[in-house]
């Protein structure tokens, strides 16, 4: 039987982390891509040679020629400069825009079935670059950021009560950046909306630390960024789509009219499965949680715009 085969460019924390996490799960055989000659092949070999300890049997390589990763299942782009403390997501988008892009147009040439997931930021700008460098169909590529945030929300949610992780559900809905939207009203605690456990001031701290969660990691790094829960965040999507697991979690999915937008790439709920997005979700929304989710898309399109998209 053929193994799915995974690439992941960029050899990064982020994306070796990410090899590590599929790796573990024996999603399949795996490429580390990166431009830097001996990053990829020495964490690569690395980690295949953990697989006797761990006992996974899969096949990880690292490489700095696409041809390598053809015929891919799953592509993973983690590549592009690092956010820096004080330096905003929108200062990142010339340079990894035309990363992103180039990795994409390599992807669709030497893997044109796969799936593409974006964690590369600004991620809904990013998400959009590929879907267009790509020319692959929207439902096969998506971006990263909701399943992170909401797994930060609900680790916070889970510390405030003191209970255990597995049993706090939420969401994040939104651009991934400061305007994200974690949902209170859809998030709960053993099945127990959490305001009727948590305060109002309580719960608007942990909505503020949430918004600001991927920044306070970076100013406790001082150099370098999150990377054990995006990577494991990115491996649970990829393999949603591996497993055809139809999961709901909330990715930077195409709009083409939901949440009354089009030609965007925007955090929302959607059903993740074989197809890859088979089916965004629209919730019901009240008038506030509307006018942040539209102060949100608005950060998105202005990036757009000095894109010329």
């Amino acid at each position: 039987m053929k193994r799915n085969k995974i690439t992941i460019i960029g050899a990064g924390s982020v994306g070796a982390t990410c090899a590590h996490w599929a790796a573990s799960k024996e999603l399949g055989d795996i490429v580390l891509f990166d431009v830097v000659e001996g990053i990829p092949q020495g964490k690569a070999l690395d980690l295949m040679q953990a697989a006797p300890v761990e006992g996974y049997d899969c096949n990880i390589m690292g490489t700095n020629n696409y041809e390598d990763t053809a015929g891919s299942d799953i592509a993973v782009i983690t590549a592009g400069i690092p956010r820096k403390p004080g330096m905003s997501r929108e200062e990142l988008i010339g340079t990894n825009s035309k990363i992103v892009s180039e990795a994409a147009k390599n992807i669709a040439v030497h893997s044109p079935n796969a799936f593409i997931i974006v964690v590369t930021n600004p991620l809904d700008v990013m998400v959009y670059a590929a879907y267009k460098a790509s020319g692959f169909s929207s439902k096969r590529v998506f971006g990263m950021a909701g399943v992170l945030d909401s797994a930060r929300f609900r680790t916070f949610i889970a510390l405030e009560l003191g209970v255990s992780f597995e049993d706090v559900s939420a969401f994040v809905m939104g651009g991934h950046g400061d305007e994200m939207v974690p949902l209170v009203r859809y998030s709960y605690a053993g099945g127990i909306p959490i305001d009727k456990l948590i305060s109002k001031e309580r719960i608007d701290a942990i909505v503020e630390r949430t918004r600001k969660g991927g920044a306070e990691i970076i100013n406790h790094l001082k150099n370098g960024s999150a990377y054990y829960a995006p990577s494991a965040s990115v491996i649970q999507m990829a393999e949603a789509v591996l497993k055809n697991k139809k999961r709901i979690l909330p990715v930077a999915a195409y709009l083409n009219g939901e949440y009354g937008e089009k030609d965007l790439y925007f955090g929302v709920p959607a059903i993740i499965g074989g197809d890859g997005i088979e089916k965004v979700i629209e919730i019901d929304i009240n008038e506030d949680e509307r006018a942040a989710l539209k102060k949100s898309i608005q950060s998105v399109r202005d990036v757009l715009v000095m894109l010329d998209y």
